[in-house]
Protein backbone atom coordinates (compact mmCIF):
# COMPACT_ATOMS: atom_id res chain seq x y z
CA UNK A 1 0.00 0.00 0.00
CA UNK A 2 1.26 3.64 -0.87
CA UNK A 3 1.61 6.36 1.84
CA UNK A 4 -1.04 8.60 1.32
CA UNK A 5 1.35 11.49 0.95
CA UNK A 6 2.24 9.81 -2.94
CA UNK A 7 -1.55 10.15 -3.95
CA UNK A 8 -0.96 13.78 -4.72
CA UNK A 9 0.02 15.51 -7.73
CA UNK A 10 2.52 17.88 -7.97
CA UNK A 11 1.42 21.59 -8.45
CA UNK A 12 3.17 23.85 -10.96
CA UNK A 13 3.89 26.92 -10.07
CA UNK A 14 3.12 29.53 -13.42
CA UNK A 15 5.95 31.52 -14.81
CA UNK A 16 6.38 35.11 -14.50
CA UNK A 17 5.45 35.35 -18.32
CA UNK A 18 2.19 33.76 -17.25
CA UNK A 19 1.41 35.81 -14.46
CA UNK A 20 1.76 38.59 -16.68
CA UNK A 21 -0.54 37.12 -18.92
CA UNK A 22 -2.74 36.70 -15.45
CA UNK A 23 -2.37 40.12 -14.55
CA UNK A 24 -3.17 42.00 -17.89
CA UNK A 25 -6.04 40.10 -18.36
CA UNK A 26 -7.42 41.07 -14.77
CA UNK A 27 -6.88 44.69 -15.29
CA UNK A 28 -8.53 44.73 -18.81
CA UNK A 29 -11.90 42.76 -16.82
CA UNK A 30 -11.91 45.59 -14.55
CA UNK A 31 -11.27 48.72 -17.09
CA UNK A 32 -14.35 46.90 -19.63
CA UNK A 33 -16.27 46.81 -16.30
CA UNK A 34 -15.83 50.25 -15.31
CA UNK A 35 -16.64 51.26 -18.75
CA UNK A 36 -20.05 49.33 -18.45
CA UNK A 37 -21.46 50.35 -15.50
CA UNK A 38 -21.85 54.01 -16.40
CA UNK A 39 -23.85 52.73 -19.95
CA UNK A 40 -26.34 50.66 -18.35
CA UNK A 41 -27.23 53.35 -16.00
CA UNK A 42 -27.62 56.34 -18.35
CA UNK A 43 -30.72 57.34 -19.92
CA UNK A 44 -31.46 55.45 -23.30
CA UNK A 45 -30.62 57.59 -26.09
CA UNK A 46 -32.82 57.74 -29.23
CA UNK A 47 -36.19 59.00 -30.15
CA UNK A 48 -38.81 55.59 -29.82
CA UNK A 49 -41.26 56.44 -26.88
CA UNK A 50 -40.97 52.68 -26.11
CA UNK A 51 -36.99 52.63 -24.61
CA UNK A 52 -37.75 55.17 -21.92
CA UNK A 53 -39.53 54.34 -18.73
CA UNK A 54 -42.53 56.78 -17.59
CA UNK A 55 -40.17 58.91 -15.67
CA UNK A 56 -37.94 59.11 -18.66
CA UNK A 57 -40.95 60.57 -20.41
CA UNK A 58 -42.11 62.63 -17.55
CA UNK A 59 -38.73 64.46 -17.98
CA UNK A 60 -38.48 64.66 -21.74
CA UNK A 61 -41.68 66.15 -22.06
CA UNK A 62 -41.13 68.45 -19.04
CA UNK A 63 -37.78 69.37 -20.76
CA UNK A 64 -39.63 70.70 -24.51
CA UNK A 65 -40.57 66.95 -26.34
CA UNK A 66 -44.09 67.65 -26.54
CA UNK A 67 -44.28 66.41 -30.15
CA UNK A 68 -45.08 63.04 -30.44
CA UNK A 69 -44.84 61.39 -33.89
CA UNK A 70 -47.91 58.37 -34.54
CA UNK A 71 -45.88 56.12 -37.68
CA UNK A 72 -48.60 54.15 -39.58
CA UNK A 73 -47.68 51.11 -41.74
CA UNK A 74 -49.55 48.10 -43.09
CA UNK A 75 -49.22 44.66 -43.37
CA UNK A 76 -49.73 43.83 -46.66
CA UNK A 77 -48.27 42.05 -49.85
CA UNK A 78 -45.48 44.36 -51.99
CA UNK A 79 -45.32 41.40 -55.00
CA UNK A 80 -42.73 38.55 -54.57
CA UNK A 81 -39.47 40.54 -54.11
CA UNK A 82 -40.04 42.89 -50.90
CA UNK A 83 -40.99 41.24 -47.59
CA UNK A 84 -44.64 42.05 -46.26
CA UNK A 85 -43.43 43.98 -43.24
CA UNK A 86 -42.45 47.14 -45.97
CA UNK A 87 -44.01 50.07 -44.59
CA UNK A 88 -44.41 49.09 -40.85
CA UNK A 89 -40.08 49.41 -41.16
CA UNK A 90 -40.30 52.49 -43.47
CA UNK A 91 -42.82 54.23 -41.38
CA UNK A 92 -40.73 53.87 -38.50
CA UNK A 93 -37.14 54.60 -39.87
CA UNK A 94 -38.48 57.61 -41.71
CA UNK A 95 -40.60 58.70 -38.09
CA UNK A 96 -37.10 58.23 -36.78
CA UNK A 97 -35.16 60.74 -38.89
CA UNK A 98 -37.57 62.98 -38.89
CA UNK A 99 -37.92 63.45 -35.05
CA UNK A 100 -34.16 63.22 -35.12
CA UNK A 101 -34.01 66.74 -37.35
CA UNK A 102 -36.87 68.15 -35.37
CA UNK A 103 -35.23 67.34 -31.53
CA UNK A 104 -38.27 67.95 -29.61
CA UNK A 105 -40.18 65.01 -30.89
CA UNK A 106 -40.68 61.18 -30.24
CA UNK A 107 -41.56 58.31 -31.76
CA UNK A 108 -44.56 56.22 -30.94
CA UNK A 109 -44.84 52.59 -31.88
CA UNK A 110 -45.67 51.89 -35.61
CA UNK A 111 -49.33 50.79 -36.20
CA UNK A 112 -48.85 47.91 -38.60
CA UNK A 113 -53.00 46.76 -38.42
CA UNK A 114 -54.41 48.91 -41.03
CA UNK A 115 -57.13 48.53 -43.44
CA UNK A 116 -56.85 46.51 -46.33
CA UNK A 117 -60.16 45.53 -47.76
CA UNK A 118 -61.99 42.66 -47.48
CA UNK A 119 -61.62 38.97 -45.81
CA UNK A 120 -65.47 37.71 -46.65
CA UNK A 121 -64.35 37.51 -50.11
CA UNK A 122 -60.80 38.49 -50.23
CA UNK A 123 -59.93 41.69 -52.28
CA UNK A 124 -57.13 43.75 -53.47
CA UNK A 125 -54.07 42.63 -51.27
CA UNK A 126 -56.24 40.35 -49.12
CA UNK A 127 -56.10 38.05 -52.04
CA UNK A 128 -51.97 37.41 -50.94
CA UNK A 129 -51.04 35.05 -48.42
CA UNK A 130 -49.54 37.55 -45.40
CA UNK A 131 -52.20 40.39 -45.89
CA UNK A 132 -53.78 42.05 -42.22
CA UNK A 133 -56.20 44.11 -42.38
CA UNK A 134 -59.16 46.01 -40.02
CA UNK A 135 -62.36 47.59 -40.21
CA UNK A 136 -61.82 51.31 -40.92
CA UNK A 137 -63.81 52.47 -38.13
CA UNK A 138 -61.85 49.92 -35.66
CA UNK A 139 -58.47 51.64 -37.51
CA UNK A 140 -60.01 54.97 -36.34
CA UNK A 141 -60.73 54.06 -33.12
CA UNK A 142 -57.47 52.72 -32.36
CA UNK A 143 -55.39 56.07 -33.91
CA UNK A 144 -57.92 58.14 -31.57
CA UNK A 145 -57.35 56.55 -28.66
CA UNK A 146 -53.36 56.48 -28.84
CA UNK A 147 -53.54 59.87 -29.56
CA UNK A 148 -55.89 61.21 -26.34
CA UNK A 149 -52.81 58.87 -24.79
CA UNK A 150 -51.05 61.41 -25.28
CA UNK A 151 -52.46 64.23 -25.26
CA UNK A 152 -53.62 63.64 -21.44
CA UNK A 153 -49.52 62.86 -20.83
CA UNK A 154 -48.52 66.44 -21.91
CA UNK A 155 -48.13 65.78 -25.91
CA UNK A 156 -49.35 68.64 -27.42
CA UNK A 157 -48.82 68.50 -30.99
CA UNK A 158 -49.61 64.46 -32.12
CA UNK A 159 -48.40 63.82 -35.84
CA UNK A 160 -49.69 61.07 -38.07
CA UNK A 161 -47.77 60.08 -40.93
CA UNK A 162 -48.74 57.28 -42.90
CA UNK A 163 -46.92 54.98 -45.49
CA UNK A 164 -49.95 53.42 -47.01
CA UNK A 165 -52.35 55.53 -50.06
CA UNK A 166 -55.29 53.39 -49.37
CA UNK A 167 -56.73 54.64 -45.76
CA UNK A 168 -55.45 58.75 -45.78
CA UNK A 169 -59.18 59.37 -45.88
CA UNK A 170 -59.50 57.60 -42.41
CA UNK A 171 -56.25 59.93 -41.08
CA UNK A 172 -57.97 63.01 -42.26
CA UNK A 173 -61.38 62.00 -40.19
CA UNK A 174 -59.16 61.23 -37.13
CA UNK A 175 -57.44 64.68 -36.91
CA UNK A 176 -60.44 66.62 -37.78
CA UNK A 177 -62.72 64.93 -35.04
CA UNK A 178 -59.64 64.47 -32.85
CA UNK A 179 -59.30 68.77 -33.52
CA UNK A 180 -62.49 69.61 -33.05
CA UNK A 181 -62.58 67.31 -29.66
CA UNK A 182 -59.37 69.34 -28.30
CA UNK A 183 -61.10 72.44 -28.80
CA UNK A 184 -59.92 75.23 -26.03
CA UNK A 185 -56.61 72.50 -24.76
CA UNK A 186 -53.43 72.93 -25.57
CA UNK A 187 -53.28 69.41 -27.40
CA UNK A 188 -53.61 69.44 -31.54
CA UNK A 189 -53.29 66.84 -33.96
CA UNK A 190 -51.17 67.35 -37.26
CA UNK A 191 -51.81 65.49 -40.87
CA UNK A 192 -48.40 66.58 -42.93
CA UNK A 193 -50.16 66.13 -46.62
CA UNK A 194 -46.46 66.31 -47.38
CA UNK A 195 -45.09 63.05 -45.68
CA UNK A 196 -47.40 61.56 -48.18
CA UNK A 197 -46.90 63.58 -51.13
CA UNK A 198 -43.33 63.04 -50.86
CA UNK A 199 -43.32 59.96 -50.68
CA UNK A 200 -45.78 59.07 -53.77
CA UNK A 201 -46.19 61.89 -56.62
CA UNK A 202 -43.22 64.22 -55.30
CA UNK A 203 -41.20 61.14 -55.37
CA UNK A 204 -42.36 60.19 -58.91
CA UNK A 205 -41.33 63.58 -60.01
CA UNK A 206 -38.03 63.15 -58.75
CA UNK A 207 -37.43 59.70 -60.00
CA UNK A 208 -38.55 61.24 -63.76
CA UNK A 209 -36.33 64.01 -63.80
CA UNK A 210 -33.34 61.11 -63.24
CA UNK A 211 -34.41 58.98 -66.76
CA UNK A 212 -36.63 56.58 -64.95
CA UNK A 213 -39.73 55.67 -66.72
CA UNK A 214 -43.61 55.91 -65.71
CA UNK A 215 -44.19 52.13 -66.19
CA UNK A 216 -41.00 51.33 -64.54
CA UNK A 217 -42.01 54.06 -61.62
CA UNK A 218 -45.10 52.02 -60.49
CA UNK A 219 -47.40 52.69 -58.02
CA UNK A 220 -47.15 49.53 -55.46
CA UNK A 221 -43.87 47.13 -55.06
CA UNK A 222 -42.64 49.12 -58.64
CA UNK A 223 -39.23 51.03 -58.73
CA UNK A 224 -40.18 53.50 -56.62
CA UNK A 225 -41.69 51.65 -54.08
CA UNK A 226 -38.51 48.75 -53.93
CA UNK A 227 -35.81 51.77 -54.25
CA UNK A 228 -37.35 53.48 -51.15
CA UNK A 229 -37.13 50.07 -48.94
CA UNK A 230 -33.50 49.27 -50.90
CA UNK A 231 -32.38 52.09 -48.77
CA UNK A 232 -34.14 52.01 -45.76
CA UNK A 233 -33.87 47.99 -44.99
CA UNK A 234 -31.77 46.43 -47.81
CA UNK A 235 -32.63 43.11 -46.09
CA UNK A 236 -36.34 43.08 -46.96
CA UNK A 237 -35.69 43.31 -50.55
CA UNK A 238 -34.87 39.71 -52.16
CA UNK A 239 -32.73 41.56 -54.42
CA UNK A 240 -30.47 38.87 -56.31
CA UNK A 241 -33.80 37.08 -57.61
CA UNK A 242 -35.31 40.33 -58.65
CA UNK A 243 -32.25 40.92 -60.80
CA UNK A 244 -33.13 37.85 -62.84
CA UNK A 245 -36.41 37.76 -62.51
CA UNK A 246 -39.11 38.55 -66.02
CA UNK A 247 -40.97 41.51 -65.29
CA UNK A 248 -43.60 41.30 -62.82
CA UNK A 249 -46.75 42.09 -63.40
CA UNK A 250 -50.60 42.19 -61.51
CA UNK A 251 -50.90 38.55 -61.12
CA UNK A 252 -47.54 38.59 -58.80
CA UNK A 253 -48.83 42.08 -56.64
CA UNK A 254 -47.13 44.20 -58.65
CA UNK A 255 -48.56 47.33 -60.33
CA UNK A 256 -47.96 49.08 -62.58
CA UNK A 257 -44.17 48.61 -62.57
CA UNK A 258 -41.01 47.14 -63.27
CA UNK A 259 -38.59 47.11 -60.10
CA UNK A 260 -36.20 45.42 -61.81
CA UNK A 261 -33.56 48.43 -62.16
CA UNK A 262 -34.82 49.45 -58.27
CA UNK A 263 -31.24 50.73 -56.44
CA UNK A 264 -30.48 52.31 -53.04
CA UNK A 265 -28.99 55.28 -54.33
CA UNK A 266 -32.58 56.06 -56.23
CA UNK A 267 -34.48 55.08 -52.87
CA UNK A 268 -31.77 57.41 -50.57
CA UNK A 269 -32.59 60.29 -53.39
CA UNK A 270 -36.80 59.80 -51.99
CA UNK A 271 -35.72 59.04 -48.43
CA UNK A 272 -34.26 62.68 -48.04
CA UNK A 273 -36.76 64.36 -49.82
CA UNK A 274 -39.79 62.70 -47.90
CA UNK A 275 -37.79 63.78 -44.25
CA UNK A 276 -37.03 67.37 -45.29
CA UNK A 277 -40.51 67.88 -46.88
CA UNK A 278 -42.09 66.53 -43.85
CA UNK A 279 -39.71 68.23 -41.06
CA UNK A 280 -40.38 72.08 -42.97
CA UNK A 281 -44.62 71.33 -42.64
CA UNK A 282 -44.15 70.10 -39.36
CA UNK A 283 -42.10 73.21 -38.18
CA UNK A 284 -44.53 75.06 -40.27
CA UNK A 285 -47.72 73.84 -38.57
CA UNK A 286 -46.02 74.08 -35.21
CA UNK A 287 -44.82 77.73 -35.39
CA UNK A 288 -45.45 79.62 -33.00
CA UNK A 289 -46.93 77.04 -30.64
Amino acid sequence: MQPYAASFLPIPIASPMMMRHLLRCLVASVVLLAIAQPALAQAPQGVRLQNYTWTELRDQIRAGKTTVIIPIGGTEQSGPYIAVGKHNVRAEYLADRIAEKLGNALVAPVVAYVPEGSYAPPTSHMRFPGTITIPDDVFEKLLESAANSFAVHGFRDVVFIGDHGGYQKDLKQVVAHLNKTWAGTNARAILPAAYYDASSDGYAQLLRQHGIRDDEIGTHAGLADTSLQLAVAPQMVRLSQLRNAPKPGAADGVYGGDPRRSSVELGQMGVDAIVSRTVDAIRKETAGR
